[in-house]
């Protein structure tokens, strides 16, 4: 299978490659959450503490830390930073 894809990213796909200091693996997580939701076209509900759909999550997760890991280094940052590094850099009056 080709691993191109011609089209645009979903834009709520957060990227991580290039984050300084590196993503987390609550970053990570979070990532895999969004992909698998939106694939499975779940947005709530009973069907995200299903099984089937948490040992996905996980295995998004953890695929996608090796891909992280085995990629060289981005040249430039990505363009948008996570959600939780947002709200962490917000100032408490803000938040």
């Amino acid at each position: 299978m080709n691993a191109t894809y011609g089209g645009a990213m979903c834009r709520n796909i957060t990227m991580l490659r290039g984050l300084e200091p590196p993503a987390t693996l609550e970053e990570i997580h979070a990532a895999a959450l969004q992909y698998a939701r939106k694939v499975a076209a779940v947005s709530s509900g009973p069907l995200l503490s299903e099984r089937a759909f948490t040992e996905a999550v996980d295995e998004i997760a953890a695929a996608t830390k090796r891909l992280l890991g085995a990629l060289p280094p981005r040249r430039s940052p990505p363009l948008t930073v996570p959600p939780n590094r947002r709200r962490a850099s917000k100032p408490e009056s803000e938040v």
